[in-house]
């Protein structure tokens, strides 16, 4: 299919390790996805478990030589502002409600109805990224330890309406937002994408505390104002660059 000014290669397999570990030595373009991995991993180390065939486990490899360190780093939100779209599309086209609120949480997941659909994971080698993807599709059934947390696009659509996705149809509709989402990133920045970001922002306005993971500071906490035009985000006034974020109180701004 095309996608990002040429045409996206996938490459599938019924089994595999790691969809990000397969797309190492991958050329911009090349996109690898699975039925089922058996050594999963999200952001920070997270293990990504999903049941074979219910979701899609993707990798796309992008190129990124001329983009400065700090532009690529606003690459997952990019990414999950496309994922949003795309999930948005789908539900809606399935029946969601036009109030089915599908959001980005900074810095690297999309959430429905406030709970988690999808992981990101970016990993840069040499002038490439390796976006993995990790979007619950069809799953009904999660680990008692996450089930009040994760959600899948499937559950989110109403009880009567709730149908068996093909997984391959949802990977090309994140696959072509992805492509559109990338060029204009390319092409202006984050800073085109960011009013869109901004609108899907699921953290703006609740109590955060975030620990920081690009330096040993104390863990940032207070109320959050979004993510900015730079990628960052902003909590009780100061930016943070990198970090997981938790909300506190449910306490929104006017």
């Amino acid at each position: 299919m095309s996608g990002e000014g040429f045409v996206w290669r996938v490459r599938h397999h019924a089994v595999t390790g790691s969809t990000n570990r397969d797309a190492l030595d991958g050329a911009p373009g090349d996109v690898f996805t699975a039925d089922m991995q058996t050594d999963g991993r999200g952001r920070l180390d997270h293990r990504w478990l999903s049941p074979p065939g219910e979701n899609l486990m993707m990798s796309a490899v992008v190129g990124v030589a001329g983009q400065s360190a700090d532009e690529v780093a606003t690459l997952p939100l990019v990414v999950g502002l496309a994922v949003a779209e795309a999930v948005d599309g789908v539900l809606a086209a399935n029946g969601a409600s036009s109030g089915c609120a599908v959001q980005v949480k900074w810095p690297n997941d999309v959430l429905v109805e406030g709970r988690k659909a999808c992981g990101i994971l970016c990993e840069r080698k040499d002038d490439r990224v390796i976006i993995g993807i990790g979007l619950n599709v069809n799953q009904t059934a999660f680990d008692p330890s996450i089930a009040e947390r994760a959600i899948s696009m499937r559950l989110a659509l109403p009880q009567s309406a709730q149908v068996c996705l093909d997984v391959g149809a949802v990977r090309d509709k994140v696959l072509a937002k992805l492509a559109d989402a990338i060029a204009q990133w390319r092409k202006d920045g984050f800073r085109a994408l960011w009013p869109q970001v901004s609108a899907r922002d699921f953290l703006k306005g609740r109590m955060v505390v975030v620990r920081r993971t690009d330096d040993d500071a104390e863990p940032a906490a207070g109320l959050c104002g979004g993510v900015r035009a730079d990628g960052a985000l902003d909590v009780g006034g100061q930016a943070v660059f990198a970090g997981e974020a938790h909300v506190g109180a449910a306490t929104r701004s006017g």
